[in-house]
C-alpha cells in the first residue's frame, strides 16, 4: 500500500474527491481527511490518531532498539554467570524479545506525542484553510488515482505519495 496526498482547497470539494474514491472502489477506511482544528467535516473520514502522529515509525524504531539492547543485556548476563551456557538460547530469546517488547511499547508512547513527520509539509496549507485528503491505495493503482483526481478535479493538488505504509493504521 502507498498513501497519496492531496490538497483541497474546500469541504466542499473534499466531499466530491471522496465520493469519487468511493466510486473508484476506494474503501472509506483507506481515505483519511486532515483539517484545520476545529473545521466539522460532517461525515467525511477523518484521520484518526494514527495518521496525525508518529506512532507506527515510533514503535519500529523501539522495537529495533529495544530488542538490540536486551540481547546485549543477555550477553552480558551470560558472560557474567558462568552456569547459564546451557540455557544459553532461551536467556537470549527471553531477553531480546522482552527489550523488544518494552521498546516498542515506549517508542508507542512517544510516537504518539510526537506529530507526524510526512505531515509537516502540508501544516501551513492546512492552517490556510486548505483540507489534506490521504489515499491509501496499492502500489498498482497509485498513477491510475492520481490521473483520475486531476481529471475530475483540477483545482486539487497532488502532493505525491509516501514510498509505503504499515498495514495496520
Amino acid at each position: 500500500m502507498k498513501r497519496i496526498y492531496f490538497l483541497v482547497p474546500g469541504i466542499d470539494t473534499a466531499r466530491t474527491v471522496v465520493n469519487d474514491m468511493l466510486v473508484a472502489r476506494i474503501p472509506e477506511k483507506h481515505i483519511h481527511i486532515l483539517a484545520r482544528r476545529g473545521t466539522p467535516l460532517e461525515e467525511l473520514p477523518e484521520a484518526t490518531m494514527l495518521q496525525k502522529s508518529d506512532f507506527s515509525p515510533a514503535v519500529q524504531r523501539g522495537l529495533a532498539m529495544g530488542g538490540s539492547v536486551g540481547i546485549l543485556g543477555g550477553l552480558i548476563g551470560l558472560a557474567l554467570s558462568p552456569g547459564a551456557a546451557v540455557i544459553a538460547g532461551g536467556i537470549l530469546l527471553a531477553s531480546g524479545l522482552g527489550g523488544a517488547g518494552a521498546g516498542a511499547w515506549v517508542g508507542g508512547m512517544v510516537g504518539l506525542t510526537a506529530g507526524n513527520t510526512h505531515l509537516k509539509a502540508f501544516e501551513e496549507a492546512i492552517e490556510q484553510g486548505q483540507l489534506l485528503v490521504m489515499l491509501d491505495v496499492p502500489r498498482a493503482r497509485v498513477d491510475e488515482i492520481t490521473e483520475r483526481v486531476r481529471a475530475l478535479h483540477p483545482q486539487v493538488q497532488p502532493h505525491g505519495a509516501d514510498p509505503d505504509i504499515p498495514v495496520f493504521p
